[in-house]
């Protein structure tokens, strides 16, 4: 495992409560214990936490499988889209991210996040952009 969160990534973690339980340029797993800081309105997990744990966990996937094929590089996100599957109020939920491609310019990855029974509560593809941190949009 490599040591990937930058300062702004170690920030949303650290307010939203994830992990990364593991990382590699080819599987990132997260994890998040639902309290009530993560729900919208009417108790349930608000979308956008999703989104921001599949964005993470491929991103940092993404940056990772860019820094092995150029020095200094990372990846950044173009599109998020994520779909909600299954309502969660409560317990741990665990995200797993796997490229799809990886390739010079940009990579795409999924992402299945999965509740304690192990049943798919949101599914998510990010395609991103490698970037070295002179070219940053």
């Amino acid at each position: 495992m490599t040591d990937a969160p930058t300062t702004t990534t170690t920030n949303l973690l650290t307010a939203l409560d994830m992990d990364i339980v593991s990382a590699s340029s080819s599987e990132v797993v997260m994890r998040v214990t639902i309290s009530a800081k993560h729900f919208q309105p009417h108790g349930i997990v608000h979308g956008g936490v999703y989104c921001s744990l599949i964005e993470t966990a491929c991103s940092v996937g993404a940056s990772l499988s860019a820094a092995e094929r150029t020095k200094g590089a990372s990846a950044v996100g173009l599109e998020n889209h994520t779909s909600f599957i299954r309502a969660v109020r409560s317990g741990t939920l665990t995200a797993t991210a796997r490229p799809i491609t990886r390739g010079r310019t940009t990579q795409v990855w999924e992402c299945d996040v999965r509740n304690e029974q192990g049943q798919v509560t949101a599914t998510g593809r990010v395609r991103l952009l490698c970037v070295t941190d002179d070219k940053l949009p």
